[in-house]
C-alpha cells in the first residue's frame, strides 16, 4: 500500500468512464487511519477508498514544464495536465521538441508586442519560454543558415486559432526581415481582405476560415522579403446561400451593410442585414468581438494598399449587393400546359429588377434564366419550365458561381500586387510557407465539402506522421542507429480508401457525376458495393438513410450523399452563362472570362471539383515535401468560445488524434538533429583545438566523434554511416558553446587588430607631431615679426592721422563759416520768394474779387441803364395818356420799383452763370470718364437700331435716337426741295430664289485675286481683292482698305498730329453724315468728278501740295455737297488741302482723321467710282467674317449699313451680300 502524506500529488481515476476520459491530478489534503482525502485539479474533494491503489505524480508534472519531452510521466493524463496548468496561468504555448502546441485562450493576451518580437529574434528553441515567435524565428534562421525552403504547418480543429497563429507568424517575419518596405505592409494587409471574403462565424468559431490558404513568402539572399504568393483551396460556396443555426454568412456582407454611407446604400438599394434572406438563415446577425463598421473601413484601406482601384471596389460592392437582391427573389408555383412551372412573385420582381440593374442585364433575360431552362436535343433548342425546387437551385447556383469566381479574382489581384518575379536568376531565392487550412470538421449534417476538408486533413496528418515517425525510423534504420521501434497510428488506409487506390470514393463520385442519369442514390449503392467490407467504411444501420461513414484519424464521420454529384460537378448552366454574356458590366464578364473561352463541349469535359481539389492538394503536399517543416498544433479548449474553460475530453480527443503521445515518445527517444560529417566538422571544429577543415581531414567520421566526445562528453548522441545524430538539447548546447568560442576567438582577433591599429596610429601621430612642431615654430616667428611690423604701421598711421586731423579741423572751421553765410543768403532768398508768392496770391485773389465785383457792377450798370431806358420809354408812353407831370411821377415810381429788383436779378444771373460753369465742368469730367471706359458695342448698336423692335416708332416713322439729327436734316431737305412724301417706291416682285448657296466664302474663292481669303485680317493688302482695270481704282482700293481698317479700329492711326485747331462744332455726327451724303448727283456732276479724279490719278505721286490742291478742291466739292450742304469745318479743311498724300498713296491721309472724315472718304469713293463699289463691299464683308473683336464687328456693321444706304453693288455681289446680311 502506498504511504501518502498531506501535500503529496497523485493520479486519481475518473468517476465516469468514456473513450476520452483520462485520470486527473489531485493533492492529498487528509491522510489518517487509512482514510485519504484529495482535492482534484478542478477544486473538488474526493475520499479515496482504502482498497483503491493510487499512483504518485512525477515532480515534473506537478507545476508543469515548457517542453513535454521532459515529462517524467509519459502518458496522456500527464500531457493533458501540463497543458491545463499552463493554460490556467495564461501560458498558452508549450513545446514538444520543435513542435509547438498552442491552446486558444479566447482572449487577447499582451504577449505579441514589439518587445516580444525583439526578445525572440535570433534565439534558439528552448532558450526562452515557448512562443509562436520562436517557431517563426527558427524557420527564418534555418532558411538563412542552410539556404533551404521552410514551411510552418498550422493544424487543428475549427476554432483552435489557426488563422490568428498565421497572422502572428506573418507579423513576426515582416518585422525581423529588416527591410520594412511596402511589400511587407501589402502582405500583412492581405489578411483582412481574405478573412472578410473567406471567413465566417460558425458554431465552433467566430472567425472560421471557410477556405484553405498557403502563403509562400519569398526572401532574397540578404534575408529581406521581396514578395509573396497566396494559394487558396476549396472555398465553401454553399455558405453563401445557406447557414446553420447560430451561424453567419461571410463577414463582408455584414461589414458592407454596416460600413457603407447612406448615399452608397441608396445607390445599391440596400437596407439592413435583417432584410436579406441570405443573411438571416442562421438567426445570428451580430458576432461578439467584431465591429463590422470598423472592419469595413480597414478592408477598404487594405484594398487601396493592395492596388485595388476605386472602380474595382465599387464593382465588388455592386456584385455583393446584386447577390443579396437575388437571394430575396421568391417564386409562386403555377401550371403551364399542365406542367409544373414557377413565376417570380411581386416582391421578387422588385428584387429581380434591382439585381438586373446592378448586373447590367435585361430584367426579362434574368427572369427567363431563373425560371426556365434550355435543352439541346437533336440539334434543336427546347425551352422548358422549371418547378419551384429547381428554380431555387438555379438561383443559388447563380449566386455561388458569381461569388466563387469573384473570390478567385480577388486572390489573383492580391497576388499581382505582392508577387515579384525573380529578376536575377543567379541569386538564390528562398521561401517560408505558412499553411492555414481548414481543420477537421464533424457536424450534425456533413456534406461533400466536409469530405474534401477531412480528406485534406488526412493528408496533413499523413505528412506529419511521415515526417515525425516514418522518416525518423527509416533514417535510423538506414544509418544503423541503435533504435527501439515505436508503434504509431498510420492513416494510410483511410487515404487509400478516399483517393489513392483504384475505385476509391473520389473516383466513384467523379464517375457517377459524368453519367447523365447518375443520382446520389445510385452513387451510394455503388459505394456500398465497392467498399462495404472495408474496415474504414461504415454503412448506415438502415438503408433508408442516404449516408455513409468513414473512420478518419480524428473519429468516425457520417456523410449525407444528397447533393454530392451536383456539388462535385460544380457546373454553371449554359442559360446563366448566356445571361452573363449579355451583361454590359465589364467586371462581371471578366469573372467568367475562362468560361467564355471554352465551348459548350469543352465545358462538359471540365474537371470536377473533386479532381481539381485533389490536384491542388497533391501540389500542396509536393511543395510541403520540398520544405523543412515546423509544426504548430492548435488546441481548442472548449466548444463555447469562452476563456478560462478547459474541456478535458475535447482536449484529449484532439491530442489523441493528433498523435501527440507518439510524438513525445519518438521525440524523446529519437535524434531530431542530424548533420553530415563534413558539415559538422566545418561548423564545430573551432570547439576542438587543432582540428582542420573537412576538406583537409582524411576521416571526417573520426573527427566528428572526437568533437562530440570532447564537447558533449557522455551525452546521448550517435554517429551513423554519413551523419551525426543529436538531440535538441545537445544541438542547443553545441550552438551555445560555438557562440562562446566564436566570441573568445573574435576577442583575440580584435585584440591583435586593435594593437596593430594603435601602434600604426601612434607612429602616425608621432610623425604628425614633429611636422606640427616644425610648422608651429615657423608660424610663431612669422607671427612675432608680423606683430612688430603691424605695430610700426600703426604708429605711422597714428602720426599721419594726427596731421590729417589738424588739417581737417582747420578746413572744417572754414567750411562751417562759409556754410553759415550761404545758408543765410538762401534763407533770405527763400523768404523773398515766399513774400513775392504771397503778394501774387493776394493780387490774384483780389483780382478775382475785383473781377467778380466788376462783373456785378457791370451787370448792375447794365440793369440800371436798362431801367433808365425803360423809364424814359415809359414816361414817353404815359405822356400820351396823361400830362407830363403825372407821367413823370408815375415813371419815377415804376423806376424805383425796378431799381429795387435789380439786386435780386443780379444775384440770380450770377447763380445762372455759376450753374452754367458747373455744368460745363461736369460735362468735361463726364467726357474724361467715358473716354476711359470700355465701349459697349451692344449699347451703340441699340441706340442706332432700336427702332426695329419698336412698333410705335415704326408706325410713327420715327428714327432711332442715334439718327435724330439725321431725321431732322432729312425732313428739312425734303421740305426745302418740295419732294412729295406720298410717293412710294415700287415693291419688287416676290422672288423665291434660294440664295443659301450664295456664300461669301464661295464668292471670294471665285473672284478674289492672288491668295486673298474671305476672313478677317489686321494688315494692309498689296493689291485689290477684285480685278480692277484702272490703276487709279487700284490705288483708291488700297487707300479705302486702310481707311476701313482705321474706321473699324483694326489698324492704328498715323502718329502725325494735326495742327489745325478750329472752333468747337456741336453739330451731331449723323447730321454731318446726312448733310454730306444726302444729296442727289446728276449725270453731269458724276462725269465732272470722274474726269477730275482721272486727272488727279495721272499726276505724279511726288508732286507738291500746291499743284494738287486745285483739282482736289474741285473733286471734294463734287464728291460732297454744294454750297450749304457741307459743313464749314469739313469744307475748309478740304479746300486747304488737308487730305494730302502720304506713304506713296495720293489718296491716303498722313494724319489722324475723325470717323466722319473716314466715312466721307469711303462713301465718297463708292459714289464717284462705280468700279470700286464691289471692292468696298468685299472689304467690309471680309472684315466682318470671323471678326473676334466685338467693337470692330459693330463698327463694321454700321459702316456696311451706311454704304448700303448710299450706293449699291453689282449684281454679282448682291446675293453674297444678302447671304452675309442674313
Amino acid at each position: 500500500m502506498v504511504i501518502l502524506a498531506k501535500g503529496d500529488w497523485v493520479w486519481i481515476d475518473p468517476e465516469k468512464r468514456g473513450e476520452f476520459v483520462v485520470p486527473m491530478g489531485a493533492q492529498v489534503h487528509f491522510s489518517d487511519s487509512g482514510r485519504i482525502g484529495v482535492t482534484d485539479d478542478d477544486g473538488k474533494e474526493h475520499w479515496i477508498k482504502p482498497n483503491v491503489r493510487l499512483r504518485y505524480m512525477h515532480t515534473t508534472s506537478i507545476s508543469g514544464v515548457e517542453d513535454m519531452i521532459s515529462l517524467g510521466d509519459l502518458h496522456e493524463e500527464a500531457i493533458l495536465r501540463n497543458l491545463f496548468i499552463r493554460y490556467n496561468n495564461n501560458l498558452i504555448y508549450t513545446y514538444t521538441g520543435s513542435i509547438l502546441v498552442a491552446v486558444n485562450p479566447y482572449q487577447i493576451l499582451p504577449i505579441y508586442t514589439s518587445e516580444e518580437i525583439t526578445q525572440y529574434k535570433d534565439r534558439k528553441i528552448g532558450e526562452l519560454p515557448p512562443h509562436i515567435f520562436a517557431i517563426a524565428d527558427n524557420a527564418y534562421f534555418n532558411m538563412k543558415r542552410y539556404g533551404h525552403d521552410q514551411c510552418v504547418i498550422i493544424s487543428g480543429e475549427s476554432g483552435a486559432g489557426k488563422t490568428e497563429s498565421t497572422k502572428l507568424i506573418l507579423q513576426f517575419l515582416a518585422a525581423i526581415s529588416g527591410q520594412h518596405s511596402w511589400i511587407e505592409q501589402q502582405i500583412l494587409e492581405a489578411n483582412p481582405i481574405m478573412e472578410a471574403f473567406g471567413n465566417a462565424k460558425t458554431i465552433r468559431n467566430d472567425n472560421s476560415s471557410r477556405f484553405g490558404k498557403y502563403i509562400d513568402i519569398h526572401f532574397n539572399d540578404r534575408g529581406s522579403i521581396e514578395g509573396a504568393k497566396i494559394e487558396q483551396y476549396l472555398l465553401e460556396k454553399s455558405r453563401i446561400v445557406h447557414q446553420a443555426h447560430d451561424e453567419r454568412n461571410y463577414h463582408i456582407f455584414y461589414c458592407m451593410l454596416a460600413g457603407m454611407s447612406a448615399e452608397e446604400k441608396q445607390k445599391l438599394q440596400l437596407t439592413s442585414a435583417s432584410q436579406f434572406f441570405y443573411l438571416i438563415q442562421g438567426k445570428s446577425i451580430e458576432c461578439d468581438g467584431r465591429e463590422d463598421k470598423k472592419d469595413f473601413a480597414e478592408i477598404r484601406a487594405a484594398m487601396k494598399v493592395l492596388m485595388f482601384t476605386d472602380s474595382n471596389m465599387w464593382e465588388i460592392m455592386k456584385v455583393l449587393a446584386a447577390l443579396l437582391h437575388i437571394g430575396n427573389i421568391t417564386y409562386n408555383e403555377t401550371l403551364v400546359d399542365n406542367m409544373d412551372a414557377v413565376e417570380i412573385s411581386d416582391r421578387g420582381i422588385t428584387n429581380m429588377h434591382r439585381a438586373a440593374k446592378l448586373l447590367e442585364v435585361r430584367p426579362q433575360d434574368l427572369n427567363d434564366a431563373l425560371t426556365t431552362k434550355t435543352i439541346f436535343a437533336s440539334g434543336e433548342i427546347l425551352t422548358s419550365c422549371m418547378n419551384k425546387l429547381n428554380s431555387l437551385d438555379v438561383r443559388d447556383a447563380f449566386v455561388k458561381g458569381i461569388y466563387g469566381r469573384m473570390f478567385v479574382w480577388i486572390v489573383d489581384t492580391i497576388n499581382k500586387a505582392i508577387y515579384k518575379p525573380q529578376k536575377d536568376m543567379k541569386s538564390k531565392r528562398t521561401s517560408i510557407g505558412v499553411l492555414d487550412i481548414f481543420g477537421f470538421e464533424l457536424f450534425d449534417n456533413n456534406s461533400y465539402e466536409q469530405l474534401c476538408i477531412n480528406f485534406a486533413n488526412e493528408n496533413l496528418q499523413q505528412f506529419f506522421v511521415r515526417h515525425i515517425f516514418k522518416l525518423e525510423q527509416e533514417a535510423y534504420a538506414q544509418e544503423n542507429i541503435n533504435w527501439q521501434h515505436i508503434e504509431f497510428v498510420d492513416n494510410q488506409d483511410a487515404l487509400d480508401l478516399i483517393a489513392v487506390k483504384p475505385m476509391n470514393i473520389m473516383a466513384l463520385v467523379d464517375e457517377e457525376s459524368r453519367f447523365p442519369k447518375g443520382s446520389d442514390e445510385s452513387l451510394l449503392q455503388k459505394l456500398h458495393r465497392q467498399h462495404g467490407k472495408n474496415k474504414n467504411y461504415l454503412k448506415p444501420k438502415a438503408d433508408i438513410n442516404l449516408c455513409f461513414g468513414l473512420n478518419h484519424f480524428a473519429g468516425v464521420v457520417f456523410y449525407d450523399v444528397q447533393g454530392f454529384l451536383e456539388k462535385n460537378r460544380d457546373t454553371f448552366s449554359s442559360d446563366l452563362l448566356q445571361l452573363i454574356q449579355t451583361s454590359r458590366n465589364v467586371f462581371i464578364k471578366n469573372l467568367f472570362k475562362k468560361d467564355f473561352e471554352m465551348g459548350s463541349d469543352s465545358r462538359k469535359r471540365t474537371a470536377t471539383l473533386g479532381t481539381q481539389f485533389k490536384k491542388s492538394l497533391e501540389l500542396l503536399m509536393k511543395t510541403l515535401g520540398a520544405c523543412q517543416p515546423f509544426f504548430v498544433r492548435c488546441i481548442k479548449p472548449n466548444e463555447y468560445k469562452k476563456p478560462m474553460m478547459f474541456d478535458r475530453e475535447l482536449c484529449v480527443r484532439q491530442l489523441r488524434y493528433s498523435g501527440m503521445m507518439e510524438t513525445i515518445r519518438i521525440r524523446r527517444a529519437g535524434y531530431p538533429i542530424r548533420h553530415r560529417f563534413a558539415d559538422f566538422v566545418d561548423r564545430y571544429r573551432i570547439l576542438v583545438s587543432g582540428q582542420v577543415p573537412s576538406h583537409k581531414e582524411h576521416d571526417n567520421h573520426a573527427a566528428s566523434l572526437r568533437i562530440c566526445k570532447q564537447v558533449l562528453g557522455k551525452a546521448d548522441f550517435q554517429l551513423g554511416k554519413t551523419r551525426v545524430f543529436l538531440k535538441d538539447a545537445q544541438d542547443v548546447y553545441l550552438e551555445q558553446q560555438r557562440e562562446i568560442i566564436l566570441g573568445y576567438k573574435v576577442l583575440i582577433i580584435q585584440k591583435c587588430v586593435r594593437g596593430w591599429h594603435c601602434r600604426r596610429k601612434f607612429l602616425r601621430m608621432k610623425k604628425s607631431a614633429i611636422t606640427i612642431q616644425a610648422v608651429w615654430k615657423g608660424y610663431a616667428q612669422r607671427k612675432k615679426y608680423n606683430a612688430m611690423k603691424h605695430g610700426y604701421m600703426r604708429l605711422q598711421a597714428l602720426f599721419r592721422s594726427r596731421v590729417l586731423s589738424s588739417r581737417f579741423t582747420l578746413l572744417r572751421r572754414r567750411i562751417i563759416n562759409f556754410q553759415r553765410y550761404c545758408r543765410g543768403n538762401l534763407a533770405r532768398r527763400l523768404y523773398s520768394r515766399k513774400i513775392n508768392s504771397v503778394i501774387k496770391i493776394q493780387a490774384g485773389f483780389r483780382k478775382v474779387l475785383a473781377q467778380r465785383k466788376f462783373r456785378r457792377m457791370k451787370i448792375e450798370h447794365r440793369k440800371r441803364m436798362e431801367a433808365e431806358e425803360e423809364k424814359r420809354r415809359k414816361e414817353a408812353e404815359l405822356r400820351r395818356q396823361m400830362n407830363a407831370k403825372k407821367a413823370k411821377v408815375e415813371a419815377e415810381r415804376l423806376h424805383k420799383q425796378r431799381l429795387a429788383t435789380i439786386e435780386m436779378e443780379v444775384l440770380e444771373e450770377e447763380r445762372r452763370e455759376k450753374a452754367g460753369a458747373d455744368a460745363i465742368k461736369h460735362k468735361i469730367t463726364d467726357a474724361e470718364r467715358r473716354r476711359d471706359m470700355p465701349v459697349d458695342d451692344a449699347k451703340v448698336v441699340d441706340e442706332m437700331f432700336d427702332f426695329i423692335n419698336d412698333e410705335q416708332g415704326m408706325e410713327n416713322h420715327m428714327g432711332p435716337t442715334g439718327f435724330t439729327d439725321l431725321e431732322a436734316s432729312r425732313n428739312n431737305a425734303i421740305t426745302q426741295n418740295g419732294f412729295d412724301m406720298d410717293v412710294h417706291l415700287p415693291i419688287p416682285d416676290d422672288d423665291n430664289e434660294d440664295i443659301s448657296e450664295y456664300k461669301f466664302a464661295k464668292y471670294a474663292a471665285t473672284y478674289f485675286e492672288g491668295n486673298a481669303t474671305h476672313v478677317f485680317i489686321r494688315r494692309a493688302i498689296k493689291h485689290s481683292l477684285l480685278p480692277l482695270k484702272n490703276e487709279g481704282d487700284q490705288l483708291a482700293a488700297l487707300a479705302v482698305w486702310i481707311t476701313i481698317l482705321r474706321f473699324m479700329g483694326d489698324l492704328p492711326e498715323p502718329k502725325y498730329t494735326q495742327t489745325h485747331i478750329g472752333g468747337q462744332d456741336n453739330t451731331p455726327v449723323m447730321t454731318k453724315i446726312y448733310s454730306t451724303l444726302g444729296r442727289k448727283f446728276n449725270k453731269k456732276d458724276l462725269e465732272d468728278a470722274q474726269r477730275m479724279g482721272t486727272e488727279l490719278e495721272k499726276e505724279p505721286i511726288q508732286t507738291t501740295k500746291q499743284k494738287n490742291r486745285s483739282v482736289r478742291k474741285k473733286l471734294v466739292s463734287l464728291t460732297l455737297k454744294k454750297k450749304s450742304k457741307i459743313t464749314e469745318e469739313v469744307a475748309s479743311r478740304l479746300k486747304d488741302g488737308e487730305y494730302t498724300t502720304a506713304g506713296g498713296n495720293a489718296l491716303l491721309d498722313d494724319r489722324p482723321t475723325t470717323n466722319l472724315e473716314k466715312l466721307h472718304f469711303i462713301i465718297g469713293h463708292g459714289i464717284l467710282r462705280p468700279e470700286l463699289r464691289d471692292e468696298i463691299y468685299c472689304h467690309i464683308l471680309k472684315q466682318l467674317t470671323n471678326n473676334p473683336n466685338k467693337s470692330s464687328h459693330a463698327r463694321g456693321w454700321i459702316l456696311l449699313s451706311l454704304c448700303v444706304g448710299c450706293f449699291a453693288s453689282s449684281e454679282k455681289v448682291i446675293l453674297s451680300d444678302v447671304c452675309a446680311l442674313g
